[in-house]
């Protein structure tokens, strides 16, 4: 069995749909955070960045448990360990990683960004809020670029798609449209019908916010909780 420690978010999102896609069963263990469920030692012990999603494999390849933190990590591990959406060649498998680190280094840190100032900032701050939607124009660009050669960001369907179509779920909070974007909006429309994606994309769907965010789920978010030492 595989324990996955998560909150229903892009991040999240990313694991749940590998798993799905690979058919490994799972146990969803919900990580509140804005409730501050991150912050817990039992969690710091599994992920000590308090981030989620993290993973407990406990039918890992050398017969221990493993413990995974970091979603490209997390992904990289599945896609090794089940043989799938990872090539094996040497340059395939590094036009995977490439689009993955682009990911993890552009697309989820700077959409943040662009959520951020855009939706829960508790100033207007018009240079931040340009600064962060533009950045998200441009990197829906680099995408649109590249859909323009290829079907898939790697070429084919690979941990690299599963990676970045969270993010882009949320396009007009980053004030972005998809029909500014003809590839990336076939490719948007492909990935979204994928079964495994419409039921990894219902992870803990009872969990989501309809609403929102209080003061305390900010404060525990954004405030000095989050920057504590632990």
């Amino acid at each position: 069995m595989l324990d996955l420690y998560v909150w229903p978010t892009p991040n999240a999102y990313k694991i749940s749909i590998m798993l799905e896609e690979i058919g490994r069963p799972y146990k969803v263990i919900p990580v509140d955070i804005q409730a501050g469920d991150q912050f817990k030692p039992e969690f710091l012990k599994i992920s000590p960045n308090n981030k989620m999603p993290a993973i407990v494999d406990h039918d890992a390849p050398d017969g221990k448990p493993l413990a995974v933190f970091e979603s490209g990590a997390i992904l990289m591990y599945l896609a090794e360990t089940s043989g799938k959406f990872m090539p094996k060649d040497l340059r395939g498998r590094y036009k995977v990683i490439e689009w993955l680190m682009f990911q993890m280094g552009g697309v989820g840190p700077m959409l943040g960004q662009a959520h951020h100032f855009r939706q829960y900032a508790p100033e207007k701050l018009e240079y931040a809020i340009n600064r962060y939607t533009n950045e998200a124009t441009r990197l829906y660009r680099v995408i649109d670029r590249r859909l323009g050669e290829v079907p898939y960001l790697a070429g084919e369907y690979s941990i690299a798609d599963m990676a970045v179509f969270p993010w882009l779920r949320s396009y007009e909070r980053q004030g972005q449209k998809l029909e500014d974007y003809p590839n990336l909006k076939r490719w948007f429309e492909t990935i979204n019908a994928r079964p495994a994606v419409k039921k990894g994309l219902e992870l803990l769907a009872d969990r989501r916010r309809t609403g929102p965010m209080d003061a305390k789920a900010k404060e525990i978010l954004f405030g000095k909780t989050q920057y504590a030492a632990r």
